[in-house]
């Protein structure tokens, strides 16, 4: 099962939901409430897109959101002067578990 794991690594302005180093854990099409921290509507809305095609295999650099494995997301609070709130940069990465690994490496060794 695909796990991605959101942690938030920068506030910008103030933020009433996120504080430094909280995570959002997604499991396959869900969120694993026990494992997250919190989850803000707006911070969803910004994240959503990207979550399920990270969760499909898309590269974060195909998206134009990394360099590397982890990807990087902005929420929609742009924070002052325009609002009282705040942004927050989310760096997202795709965790696969080790059953998953071994069936991908079979696959590409028969093929």
């Amino acid at each position: 099962m695909e796990r991605l794991e959101i942690r938030i690594v920068e506030i910008r302005g103030k933020c009433p939901v996120f504080k430094l180093g909280d995570r959002i854990v997604i499991e396959g099409p869900g969120v694993n409430l026990k494992e997250t921290d919190a989850i803000c509507t707006h911070a969803f809305a910004s994240l959503l897109p990207y979550i399920v095609a990270l969760r499909k295999g898309i590269k974060p650099s195909e998206l134009g959101l990394g360099r590397g494995e982890k990807a990087y997301v902005q929420c929609l609070d742009p924070g002052p002067p325009y609002t009282d709130g705040g942004t927050v940069i989310f760096e997202i990465t795709v965790v696969r578990d080790e059953g998953e690994k071994g069936m991908e490496s079979r696959e590409r060794s028969s093929g």
